[in-house]
């Protein structure tokens, strides 16, 4: 049996390479059910509807060109592209590649932290749809 920890993931938001900054990912693939139980079944049926997908990330702020916040603030609002991988090898069976399309960010919190506290950023996209490429 194969095991992973997740020691170099890589993290890719709106076509700009993140993972240097970031801690921590989650990817969660949920489609819709939706109920067409009908007269006389017997029990509960359901279909499969549309994807319900979220990602978050979590990142050390850098307020630098091209890093975190000039990535993160102008997507407010607005929907992008994510690219999440297991590890930074080439994709494959053992380490896929997903592909998020139009996830929506909501909402970011800049400036967060206590006195000596690294200061973070959580963000969650939502909606979008993913693809799982293996080659």
């Amino acid at each position: 049996m194969a095991v992973l920890a997740l020691k170099d993931a890589t993290i890719t938001i709106n076509s700009v390479a993140l993972s240097d900054h970031a801690n921590s990912v989650s990817v969660n693939y949920e489609i819709d059910s939706i109920e067409v139980t009908a007269f006389g079944s017997g029990g509960h049926t359901f279909a499969g509807g549309l994807q319900n997908n979220s990602v978050e990330i979590q990142l050390m702020q850098d307020f630098a060109t091209s890093n975190v916040e000039a990535t993160v603030y102008p997507l407010v609002g607005t929907t992008t592209t994510l690219v999440i991988k297991p590890t930074s090898s080439a994709v494959g069976a053992t380490n896929p590649s997903y592909t998020i399309s139009n996830a929506f960010l909501a909402s970011h919190t800049p400036v967060a932290g206590a006195v000596g506290e690294l200061a973070m950023t959580t963000l969650t996209f939502t909606g979008g749809t993913i693809v799982k490429a293996v080659a």
